[in-house]
């Protein structure tokens, strides 16, 4: 029944050779991947407006050089991740960048900083679409949490699905978000341009406001910074895009750049110009919309796609989440379960932690996770300065043709970014000082991750000695997962009782993999025989129990008994993790539907 429930929900397993056809071109990856960052444009101006009105709403003009200043950040990361992506084609982003030219502590820093960063865009980002929802039908606002819920439930198993599944069904919306926001800051400048809209709502640009400081304007600044947030992500999900991924990733940063600078000034104008003051109950760009077409199907269009957007971009981070959580359980600093595909050949694991940690955000924070913003922006900005130094480095060390253009243009997106980042830290402190608590924990966390799997593998390192231990037995099966001490022994076994064969059996899920562990193997062990198994839908128990089937029933017309032999303990590499995990599965199953098969478990520490 749980079989027929995950089929209906996730749909049927795909093979492993068709994950080419599980990459994005460029409409749907600028839907998939640019969601989070066009969203800001919803909640990134009101933060800037927010912050101005503790003086006054004669400041507001001020918001207008506060965006061009937000633009030419924009500017700088663009260029300085069109850079990222070609320099680095295989993803990874800033902890790749940083890692590589920075050191192993700064790239754990940076990877650490996105992971939680993407956790926040999923509760952020659902949260500020459950607010659009509400501020639309106030009856709901009681309902935030369990909407915002069902939301993280929706695009976690539409992501289950696979890659393009979801871009398909998440397209749409995305573009409809982008097409409303235009006709309203069209129809808006085209109101004020005939003069449908009084002048007497704003104050003019330099009129003087008292109370106005530079650190206040600072503040606003690093508010206003937060509709930057998922600019990263394209560089982080390359392998996502089909072939030539990287040509294909710089031309989507391009575009999606473009459209957040369109979109993040219009709505700052017309703030501006129609004199908007930021409400608990009503968003700006809600107000923008009633102001322009006043409360008809137009404004509940808007608020319909703005919500479906902001609820959308948590997308973003399912998308980049999974990719970086593999780099850094590639590097052994997370647990290799992060890199196992799913049916569907997406990382699953990664999707579902996400998910898992999204929610207890949400329900701990009630639904209200504003107060979240901040750490969000700062979570991002960390990275953003790591992997713009991290590239200063090494055009310094390479100093390939035209090194000093890039050199530049990296150097001015490190320095804005690290000014971004003290900014935060001295207008926001009591916001994000969390960041300086969680962090160091992160990384040494990371840390003993890393060193529980280098003990693991000098256990698991072949030694010349190995004891034998005397067992009954006519023909051995050992399931291998790889060279290891823990197949050395199993073999010492099957040696010891002179059976009548030893069947080695790995179960590959690529062609590739089969072929290198086969040439391993007859180099290691050419005197054991080695039976490779294929599991194109990357399944342990269907192949392994089928191929029982057939060495059963042979052992049926000889009349001798089969010995398989399931050891306790199996080095986390590949298919033998969930061998692993399931070994008392496979056991029960064994002994309840194979009256003549004899399982033996074969504990790791033998001489104890």
């Amino acid at each position: 029944m749980l079989a027929a429930v995950k089929r209906f929900l996730i749909g049927r397993p795909l093979k492993s050779n068709m994950l080419g056809e599980q990459k994005l071109n460029k409409k749907k990856a600028l839907a998939i991947l640019s969601s989070d960052a066009l969203s800001s444009v919803a909640y990134g101006p009101e933060q800037i407006l927010i912050v101005l009105i503790t003086v006054s709403a004669v400041a507001f003009w001020y918001s207008l050089p506060i965006a061009l200043c937000v633009l030419v950040l924009l500017t700088a990361l663009i260029l300085s991740y069109r850079q990222i992506i070609f320099a680095y084609p295989h993803g990874g982003g800033a902890y790749v960048v940083s890692k590589e030219n920075l050191g192993m502590n700064p790239g754990l820093v940076a990877g650490g900083s996105l992971l939680v960063d993407y956790i926040l865009t999923v509760a952020v980002s659902v949260s500020a679409g459950t607010d659009a929802i509400t501020s639309a039908f106030p009856t709901l606002h009681d309902h935030n949490v369990a909407i915002a819920v069902f939301f993280v439930i929706f695009i976690t198993l539409l992501n289950l699905r696979g890659v393009t599944e979801s871009a398909s069904v998440l397209a749409y919306p995305v573009y409809l978000f982008v097409l409303a926001l235009f006709v309203l800051i069209g129809v808006g400048i085209f109101k004020i341009a005939i003069g449908a809209v009084s002048p007497d709502l704003h104050a003019s640009v330099g009129t003087p406001a008292a109370g106005i400081s530079l650190f206040l304007l600072l503040r606003a600044f690093a508010s206003g910074s937060s509709a930057l947030t998922g600019v990263e992500a394209i560089s982080n999900a390359i392998p996502n895009f089909k072939a030539p991924a990287p040509v294909n990733a710089a031309k989507t940063l391009a575009v999606m750049g473009s459209l957040l600078a369109v979109l993040f000034s219009g709505v700052v104008f017309l703030a501006y110009y129609y004199g908007i003051t930021p409400h608990a109950e009503m968003t700006v760009v809600s107000q923008i919309a009633e102001a322009t077409f006043g409360r008809n199907w137009m404004y509940f269009f808007i608020q319909g796609t703005t919500a479906l957007i902001l609820i959308l971009a948590a997308n973003t981070g399912y998308s980049a989440f999974p990719l970086l959580a593999v780099n850094l359980a590639t590097d052994k600093f997370i647990p290799r379960m992060f890199t196992v595909r799913g049916d569907r050949l997406g990382y699953s694991n990664g999707i579902i932690i996400l998910g898992l940690a999204s929610i207890i955000l949400i329900v701990l924070f009630g639904g209200h996770t504003e107060q979240l913003i901040p750490l969000y922006a700062v979570g991002v900005f960390i990275p953003f300065t790591l992997s713009q130094t991290g590239m200063m480095v090494k055009w310094l060390r390479e100093k390939p043709k035209g090194w000093e253009t890039k050199f530049a243009i990296n150097t001015a997106g490190a320095v804005i970014c690290f000014g971004v980042t003290i900014i935060f830290f001295l207008t926001k402190f009591a916001q994000v000082w969390s960041v300086l608590v969680f962090l160091p924990i992160i990384i040494v966390i990371f840390h003993r991750i890393r060193s529980h799997y280098r003990a693991i593998a000098d256990q698991l390192r072949i030694k010349a000695s190995a004891t034998d231990v005397p067992m009954e037995g006519n023909v051995m099966i050992i399931p291998v997962s790889g060279i290891t001490q823990v197949v050395e022994t199993s073999i010492n076994y099957a040696r010891s009782l002179s059976v009548d064969q030893i069947i080695a059996v790995y179960i590959a899920f690529d062609r590739e993999e089969e072929k290198r562990f086969e040439a391993k193997w007859k180099e290691w062990k050419p005197d054991v025989r080695l039976v490779t198994l294929h599991s194109p839908y990357r399944s342990i128990l269907h192949p392994l129990m089928k191929f029982l089937d057939t060495v059963e029933h042979k052992a049926n017309e000889l009349h001798y008994r089969v010995t398989v032999v399931i050891p306790q303990f199996i080095p986390k590499k590949g298919w033998h993790n969930i061998l692993h995990n399931q070994s008392g599965t496979l056991i029960r199953t064994v002994l309840l539907y194979r009256r003549n098969l004899v399982v033996v478990t074969v504990p790791y520490h033998l001489k104890k």
